[in-house]
């Protein structure tokens, strides 16, 4: 079993920047790929970025829409995997979620084995 706990999120306004935190226990985070996805109010959840397991030499993708603003990266000794926002938009405005998973590299949902509990993130225009 893998825990992970987001932190991080908050109320910005508009050009703002935030780092959101994804801690894992319970497994050695170098083992499996990491995925960020939010979901705002009466929309469905949707894939932000992913990160490949260590190991594979931390490979990333990232949706469109924040591709050039949003950036993952991963802390190998302290089991930790960020998401650095920059260039803040009111459209960003969601809970963002963590994901595992032992598969390479995923975009989807389903694909993912383990999920946090979410944090808010508010853009204000």
């Amino acid at each position: 079993q893998v825990q992970l706990v987001e932190t991080g999120g908050g109320l910005v306004p508009a050009g703002d920047s935030l780092r959101l935190s994804c801690a894992a226990s319970g497994r050695d985070v170098n083992t499996y790929a990491t995925g960020w996805f939010r979901q705002a109010p009466g929309k469905d959840r949707e894939f932000v970025a992913c990160i490949s397991w260590a190991e594979s030499g931390s490979v990333t993708y990232y949706a469109d829409s924040v591709k050039g603003r949003f950036a993952i990266s991963r802390d190998n000794a302290k089991n930790t995997v960020y998401l650095q926002m920059n260039s803040l938009k009111p459209e960003d405005t969601a809970v963002y979620y963590c994901a595992a998973t032992y598969t390479y590299l995923a975009t989807i949902e389903a694909a993912y084995h383990f999920w946090g509990q979410g944090t808010q993130v508010t853009v204000s225009s």
